[in-house]
């Protein structure tokens, strides 16, 4: 029992690493929670900061994620304690203990924690994400175009109801912390329009 729970301690610890934060201090001396979207992840960093650093955060939060999953698997420990490991890294992400509890999303995080549970599943669905996401640049409006896939894609590989429970939380979770303000969102679609669809019959 103590190595389960000191396995998840270190998990949630491991998570609340934050690179974009911490990369961001040293490339400009700026807090990246206070610049651009605000978020702390790899798109953000990659406008405000630059695409090298950018980059480097979304290998790092991916890590986040399917580090403690693997050490878990290599303990031995029950697959219950596997999963929690995998969410004590996102809730660390998302909430990291370091810099007063506010994080970023998650998106990269669940991606390194399904990568490892289910990764045929999450390599197809974040290649699909990458459609919606091109037009619309929201993470949230992509998941809700594509994220139903995922549940239905991890059973198809891994036959397991309770990865696709698991991955049905952590997309919930991902999706509330990705949610826009509500007032944007006529404003987003009004863009997506005059960008592909009205400029594209001016140019005709």
């Amino acid at each position: 029992m103590w190595l389960n729970l000191t396995l998840i301690l270190i998990s949630y610890l491991v998570g609340s690493i934050p690179s974009a934060y911490i990369l961001a201090r040293r490339k400009r001396s700026v807090d990246i929670r206070d610049i651009g979207s605000r978020n702390m992840g790899a798109a953000n960093t990659f406008r405000e900061i630059g695409a090298r650093e950018g980059v480097a955060v979304w290998a790092m939060d991916v890590t986040k994620g399917a580090v403690p999953i693997l050490v878990a698997q290599a303990l031995g420990v029950p697959q219950p304690w596997v999963l929690a490991a995998g969410f004590a890294a996102l809730l660390g992400h998302n909430f990291p203990v370091y810099i007063g509890f506010r994080g970023g999303k998650g998106a990269a995080t669940t991606m390194g924690i399904l990568l490892v549970l289910a990764p045929e599943a999450m390599a197809i669905t974040f290649a699909l994400l990458a459609i919606p996401y091109y037009f619309f640049r929201r993470i949230f409006i992509a998941m809700c175009i594509v994220g139903p896939l995922l549940p239905a894609l991890i059973w198809q590989f891994e036959h397991s109801l309770v990865l696709v429970v698991y991955s049905l939380v952590l997309v919930v979770v991902m999706g509330i912390r990705n949610m826009p303000n509500p007032k944007e969102i006529p404003a987003l679609l009004a863009k997506v329009r005059n960008k592909y669809i009205t400029n594209r019959y001016d140019d005709n």
